[in-house]
């Protein structure tokens, strides 16, 4: 990999401002897991590759800590699974829910064909800091915190690297290609020009952390309440709580005031009501705004976007990061050997796209038909109250739990490393 170096002085007033260049095979936007997996697999094939991620550290609360079991596989296969499990987490083999005072499981994953039969959760900043540091111990792989995209270089309608801002200076990152991996709101979508198609409306996820006690349920994961409306993480010391807003929206429970909020959460957590009033203001809720949408084509000459930037998912499950991370094997697997090579063409791009478009589709179409079955039944409350119609489905022939649990747990087309 070419080392950093001054090729520019530009002159404002009395100021001098150096821009430096580098120049790599691949340069990819955003170190999260989609972004570090696939800069960690070229460079263990043998690419030379930039990962750049805006923030200086990947200390950020409420991200996507769910890592599946075909994330733990990828993991396995790469050798690295006993590193990884030595992390502090917590495992689900099985994911619950409470429906009419009883627990059902919603997911089972004792019959998958992985090794790791369980979904581990663990902040994504360990995650990341694992990826970072296996990814750092190959000399062709480097890492940029700190650092925010602020254009494309484009050459002869292709794109050929990224204009980049550092506490260093301006950065120009010259490259074969460039990979959006910084999730849904993506820059490197939005200066590429690429078209977005959206489905059904957004909505809204209230996260928040309440304290974990012996006597609270012990389930790992699970949903609560007669209409579904609270999800449960175990953090080990604490509860993360995702509240799901319904028939109404933030701005308006924020208006009602913070004991009006206290009470939604009481009527749908198994908690004891005492515990809510840990959530001194709102100040201790984070909004997450839940949209479903894809690029109508992930690509462009010498671009492509994966994850999260090609297409955002519903957080339900917790399968977006796993999409993700499946999305930069895939990718790594198709164009590992072309950018080696010098010779990366848009038919390896649109390879990608090809390979990864049914699994998108259809997880997405998946979320889709949950959310419309949840918002039937809301407007059906009078009729017929109680959760959401595949919640009942699934508790009436608890078999399909080994099905939502394949779904889930392995997605609808598992991606596996290829050797180098």
């Amino acid at each position: 990999m070419t080392d950093m170096q001054t090729i520019e002085t530009q002159t404002i007033e009395t100021q001098t401002i150096e821009t430096q260049k580098i120049e790599t095979q691949c340069v990819i936007a955003g170190a999260g897991p989609a972004g570090l997996m696939l800069g960690f697999l070229l460079a263990r094939a043998g690419v030379d590759v930039v990962v750049l991620e805006k923030h200086a550290d990947f200390l950020r609360d409420f991200r996507g800590d769910t890592i599946h079991p075909s994330t733990l596989e990828v993991i396995t296969e790469l050798g690295l699974i006993n590193d990884f499990l030595a992390l502090p987490h917590t495992r689900a083999p099985k994911l619950s829910a409470q429906m009419g005072g009883e627990t059902i499981t919603m997911a089972d994953f004792s019959r998958l064909p992985v090794k790791n039969r369980f979904i581990a959760f663990m902040p994504q900043w360990d995650f990341l800091n694992f990826m970072a540091r296996q990814a750092q111990s190959y000399p062709n792989f480097k890492l940029i915190m700190d650092a925010k995209v602020t254009g494309l270089i484009e050459e002869k309608d292709a794109i050929a690297g990224l204009c980049v801002e550092t506490p260093d200076g301006p950065l120009t990152i010259r490259s074969q290609l460039v990979v959006g991996a910084d999730g849904r709101n993506s820059i490197i979508r939005e200066k590429a020009g690429l078209t977005v198609e959206s489905f059904g409306e957004p909505s809204e996820v209230l996260w928040m952390k309440l304290s974990k006690q012996k006597d609270d349920p012990n389930e790992v994961m699970g949903h609560a309440g007669p209409s579904q409306g609270l999800v449960l993480i175990d953090r080990g010391d604490y509860w993360q709580c995702g509240y799901v807003v319904r028939r109404t929206t933030y701005a308006d429970i924020r208006e009602k005031g913070i004991e009006a909020f206290r009470q939604r959460v009481v009527d749908v957590s198994p908690l004891p009501a005492a515990r809510m009033a840990e959530i001194s203001s709102f100040d201790d809720v984070s909004l997450l705004t839940v949209r479903i949408d894809r690029l109508t084509q992930w690509w462009r000459s010498g671009l492509i976007c994966i994850g999260d930037a090609a297409h955002a998912m519903s957080p339900i499950g917790g399968v977006g990061v796993n999409l993700a991370i499946q999305d930069a094997v895939a990718t790594a697997n198709i164009l590992a050997k072309p950018l080696r090579e010098n010779r990366l063409s848009d038919a390896d791009l649109a390879a990608v796209e090809k390979r990864r478009s049914f699994p998108t589709r259809a997880t997405q179409k998946l979320q889709l038909m949950m959310r419309s079955s949840r918002r039937s039944d809301e407007v059906d409350a009078q009729k017929r109250k109680g959760p959401p119609a595949f919640i009942r489905g699934i508790a009436r022939f608890p078999l399909l739990a080994h099905l939502s649990g394949r779904l889930m747990g392995l997605g609808f087309r598992m991606e596996h490393v290829r050797k180098t």
